[in-house]
């Protein structure tokens, strides 16, 4: 090995760690370590938390691991409950008061990220955000296989997270400004209070029991159904999620009966196009606009259901 690759991956190492203040005694400005908020961050999004999963996914010690999961409950913001086929594992859950905590954390961890960004050029940031999905993507061990995508109805917490998570990424990958996200959560919203689940379906795409993308089936017309919110998590794309979550769109509108599945699209979402694209989507029209805060072409796509 070079000695220079290897010192250039160390100056970024000391780089990365200041820039991120991971030095400091607490992370984000608390009393809480860069492992202990990690754990958290586990906890909150995994849909059946164990301390053996999480231990193995961050590689940390089991006795360690324990210590610390100690001292989060002793400080009332994690709970273990035995889980209901093996009273020998432990469900972790965060509490009222881990919730809160955590969601202040989050919402600083997001917005020093933004801080951070803000202070780029839009073409800065892309290259920053391409570079660091090559980063991640070359050092994801080869050998292990891939997680496959398991696709599951929203549960608690899961529609207030696609309206954050729209609002997160489109903000920091596009620059879309508030309009966006209220348009979302105006979906969301009307979906949660009026949906016919007989012809109507939403579904959470998760990869290792991490909620990782999203998507929405809805009634346009008694013959057309409308895609919307598809959503893939930039770590989790590549991995066919977005193929997933379109296909089990187009199942389910074939079998509730409708003749024609369309959705609304900006030409800008190159990502999001191909899918549709290979799904068989066809473009049947195209309009300028105005909306969250940019000149856009949107684009309306469709997919025919009958004879298939």
């Amino acid at each position: 090995m070079a000695p220079d690759q290897v010192a250039a991956v160390r100056r970024f190492n000391r780089f990365y760690t200041r820039q991120m203040g991971l030095l400091e005694d607490g992370l984000l400005h608390s009393p809480f370590g860069l492992t202990e908020v990690r754990v958290l961050y586990e906890i909150a999004h995994r849909t059946t938390p164990t301390a053996s999963a999480i231990g193995e996914e961050l590689g940390l010690d089991p006795g360690y691991l324990s210590r610390l999961l100690q001292r989060l409950r002793k400080a009332g913001l994690v709970s273990a409950t035995a889980a209901a086929g093996d009273r020998r594992q432990r469900l972790l859950g965060l509490t009222a008061r881990g919730r809160r905590t955590f969601g202040a954390l989050d919402a600083r961890s997001s917005r020093e990220v933004a801080a951070l960004l803000g202070r780029l050029t839009p073409a800065s940031r892309r290259r920053l955000v391409t570079s660091m999905r090559q980063v991640e993507t070359t050092l994801t061990p080869r050998a292990e296989p891939t997680p496959r995508p398991a696709l599951r109805a929203p549960g608690p917490g899961d529609l207030g997270w696609v309206v954050q998570r729209h609002g997160e990424l489109y903000a920091a990958e596009y620059e879309w400004n508030e309009e966006f996200e209220a348009l979302v959560a105006g979906i969301v919203a009307d979906f949660a209070a009026h949906a016919d689940l007989r012809r109507e379906r939403a579904w959470i795409a998760e990869l290792g029991g991490v909620r990782a993308g999203s998507v929405f089936l809805v009634r346009q017309s008694d013959a057309v159904a409308k895609l919307r919110l598809l959503l893939v998590e930039p770590w989790a794309r590549g991995r066919g999620l977005g193929h997933a979550l379109v296909q089990a769109c187009v199942g389910f509108a074939r079998e509730a009966g409708y003749r024609t599945l369309t959705l609304w699209t900006n030409s800008v979402l190159d990502a999001a196009r191909r899918v549709y694209q290979q799904a068989g989507f066809r473009m049947v029209g195209t309009e300028r606009h105005h909306s969250f805060g940019h000149d856009l072409t949107s684009e309306t796509w469709e997919l025919s259901l009958v004879g298939e």
